[in-house]
Parts: C-alpha cells; structure tokens; sequence
C-alpha cells in the first residue's frame, strides 16, 4: 500500500487532485491511501504516510512542515505548480514515487 498524503489550505483544493491520483494509481494496478488534509492538521494526519505533499498555496509553511516529516521520517516536498494546475494525477503520483524512492 502507498500512502500519500496531500495538504491544502483547507483540503478543498486538492480533492479533484486526489481523485486523479487515485485514477492514476487504479490504472497502473497500485494499491493506494491519497487523502487530503488542511495544512493546520498535519501533524495528526501523518500516520502511516510513505510521503506528504503539500500544494503551492501553501508554500508559506514548507518550513514548519519540512520539520513536522522529517521528525517523523517522512519525505515531503511541494507539488509543482506546473503539474498542480494542471491537476495531472499521472504526473503527481509519478512525483510522489520518485520522492517516496529517495531519487
């Protein structure tokens, strides 16, 4: 099971992403766990996360979430912009793949 965990300003924003992601995951056989979080609750929704994206908007708490992953042990990284406005679930989850693999 890979498990992603995406948060938003609010977790409203991402949930057309997540729907893709999952599309992206069911398409290439992948059992997956996408869900999509305010940024103001990450620290109860990390649990069993194997990686942790967070949306541009909310680029302004990289910092604070970098350290909440990294305590955990958790790769994290903002989604690109280039990918996240065009909501391509293929492209994410390709990111969060290579993320998740240390590459």
């Amino acid at each position: 099971m890979f498990t992603v965990r995406l948060f938003c300003a609010a977790g409203m924003s991402t949930s057309l992403l997540v729907t893709n992601l999952r599309k992206a995951a069911r398409g290439r056989g992948m059992e997956a766990d996408i869900e999509a979080y305010p940024i103001d609750t990450m620290a109860k929704n990390l649990t069993a996360a194997d990686v942790v994206l967070l949306g541009p908007q909310v680029a302004y708490m990289k910092r604070k979430a970098a350290k909440l992953c990294e305590e955990a042990g958790i790769p994290m990284s903002l989604i690109p912009m280039a990918i996240y406005g065009k909501m391509d679930g293929e492209k994410v989850l390709d990111f969060a793949l290579e993320l998740a693999s240390g590459n």
